[in-house]
């Protein structure tokens, strides 16, 4: 077909597609994508390959059938494009972020808020993270892979942001026991262990950043700042960073005998499985019966504890829980019980609750490559910027096979934590927050489920759907 045949109907139709592919392009800031305009000419212009040859059949009911295939492959590349550069599903899993995401949360979850990311692994099933489910195998595939990369979007992380990311410590994975994550099952075991007894841990793979699981956290620390925690309350650069509204920690409730009952726990918010009756008999395990003396709990004169709850609380609930006429104990719960905080390989003294001060790393800032900061940083150093690490046994350092006293990082870093700070395996567990891990900001809130309901009895949140997340923040 010359171009003098070439009707105004197929040019409209050729401009209706070319121009946001033009327009998309630019965004992308690759220009040879631009090439894709040869194959829509073709389509709505020279038409030189049948591109729809294969939907031609002399039988309607084959011809049915191609033609819903049609829609479908449609409606998958679609999906895909809008679940890689505009937004995707994500239910919150965890009581991380309680009080202000709740577990049953379905958001959406804005990709434009921070600029979406090229896929590392763009030849993949949608809407499916790492894992095809029944088939239980890898929904994507390694070839092609492509490096970092972000389009330009409406702004970019802020402090006290809500963020959703790809898992920093999820690169590599122990299959059969994906938590904790696998450089602690190292840290205890070893990796000979560990990829020995694959009956216990299965098969240890890699994963590219974007198919790593999702995690969602607050930002408290920026590039460049100085984070320090002490007594559960957090600094930056030295000046107090002031809880939000709905930060709660774990605290052990005693009462004169009294058992808190169902309703009071729902005016406090505190859900069914955060309710912990530690003082029964059939609870108090080796560590709780260690921890209540030391608390300063006193078993009665039967040689039985009085009704001690172990219990998640946010300010206002606290105020609540000590106006109650049957408390005759209050006490948050010690850091002894927080467990081992990053960098794991390495003591600093460091706990859950007083931690600190670590300064995150920032885009083109140098550190000088002491033994303190290469326990801090050598993951930033070997796994999120891609170089090879070793230290000799005179303390020398080799960075990619050259021998050096500094570093200079490639990428911002982030310090996130979760609102529900005794109950939250965030920054202080796994550390840094690379930036090319970022996924985007939860918007909205379409759906809220209350697992401790059934549907029709209050199951459903209807106060919480189709609002935007800030309200809750």
């Amino acid at each position: 077909m010359g171009l003098k045949k070439i009707e105004k109907r197929q040019w409209i139709n050729f401009s209706i597609w070319a121009v946001p592919y033009i327009l998309f392009t630019a965004w992308m800031g690759n220009w040879w994508l631009l090439l894709g305009l040869i194959v829509l000419a073709d389509i709505y212009l020279t038409k030189f390959i049948p591109w729809g040859g294969w939907k031609k059949s002399d039988n309607p009911k084959v011809q049915n059938v191609l033609n819903w295939i049609d829609d479908i492959l449609f409606a998958l590349v679609a999906v895909y494009l809008i679940n890689i550069f505009v937004f995707q599903n994500y239910q919150i899993p965890s009581s991380s972020l309680e009080k202000t995401l709740l577990v049953g949360d379905y958001l959406f979850v804005s990709k434009l808020s921070y600029g979406p990311r090229v896929p590392n692994t763009p030849v993949s099933f949608p809407l499916v993270q790492n894992t095809l489910p029944i088939l239980n195998c890898k929904s994507y595939t390694d070839w092609p892979a492509w490096g970092y990369k972000r389009v330009k979007g409406l702004g970019h992380v802020k402090r006290n942001d809500i963020v959703v990311f790809n898992f920093p410590a999820g690169d590599t994975v122990a299959l059969n026991m994906p938590n904790p994550d696998y450089y602690r099952l190292v840290h205890y075991s070893s990796h000979e262990a560990i990829r020995l007894n694959k009956a216990e841990f299965g098969d240890v793979i890699y994963r590219p950043v974007d198919k790593r699981e999702n995690y969602v956290k607050r930002c408290v620390g920026m590039p460049g700042d100085s984070l320090r925690i002490i007594d559960n309350q957090v600094y930056i650069n030295g000046q107090i960073l002031p809880d939000r509204k709905n930060v709660q920690y774990v605290y052990y409730v005693e009462t004169d005998g009294t058992i808190i009952k169902d309703d009071m726990f729902r005016r406090l918010k505190v859900s069914v499985e955060d309710r912990k009756l530690v003082s029964e008999r059939t609870q108090l395990t080796d560590s709780y019966n260690q921890t209540l003396p030391y608390l300063g709990f006193s078993k009665k004169s039967d040689g039985y504890y009085n009704p001690i709850y172990r219990i998640p609380l946010t300010a206002e609930a606290l105020e609540m829980v000590r106006k109650m006429p049957s408390v005759r104990k209050v006490v948050i719960e010690p850091d002894m019980i927080g467990g081992d905080v990053y960098p794991i390989e390495r003591d600093f003294g460091w706990t859950r609750d007083n931690y600190g001060p670590i300064w995150i790393p920032e885009r083109g800032a140098t550190i000088r490559l002491d033994e303190k900061n290469l326990a801090l940083y050598h993951r930033c150093i070997r796994n999120y910027e891609n170089n090879t690490l070793e230290v000799g046994a005179d303390g020398s350092v080799r960075i990619n096979g050259e021998t050096t006293d500094s570093y200079t990082f490639k990428y911002d870093y982030y310090w996130m934590m979760g609102d529900n700070r005794h109950c939250s395996a965030d920054s202080r567990s796994w550390g840094f927050v690379p930036e090319d891990h970022i996924v985007g900001k939860p918007i909205l809130i379409w759906l809220s489920l209350d697992k401790d309901r059934n549907l029709f009895n209050g199951g459903i949140r209807w106060n919480r759907i189709f609002r935007r997340v800030e309200a809750f923040n």
